[in-house]
């Protein structure tokens, strides 16, 4: 593995410290089965539909998830095949300490 530059480590804890907030967690993992609109993620992670639209600008950010405009609606997903496998690897790994 060649070593991490010191932008590279700066990108790799921010998405960590961005993760640390379990309702932006959340939020993250209900965008992983594909596009889906604020309103339905509000009703996924028991939020406000605003608290929901202001994780999702930090997580856009951050390159995290992307929106698809469709009509007056925005969908969001994953921003890309690595985040989602990060996640579902982390989740079987927690998964497997509970067994």
């Amino acid at each position: 593995m060649i070593p991490p530059t010191s932008d590279q480590i700066s990108v790799i804890a921010e998405t960590y410290r961005l993760l640390g907030d379990p309702t932006r967690l959340r939020v993250l993992l209900a965008c992983l089965e594909g596009p889906i609109a604020v309103g339905d993620i509000a009703k996924a992670v028991e939020a406000s539909p605003s608290l929901v639209s202001h994780h999702l600008r930090l997580l856009r950010a951050a390159r995290l998830v992307r929106g698809t405009r469709k009509t007056r609606q925005i969908f969001y997903e994953a921003a890309d095949d690595h985040i989602r496998h990060m996640l579902i690897g982390m989740i079987e790994h927690v998964s497997e300490d509970d067994a």
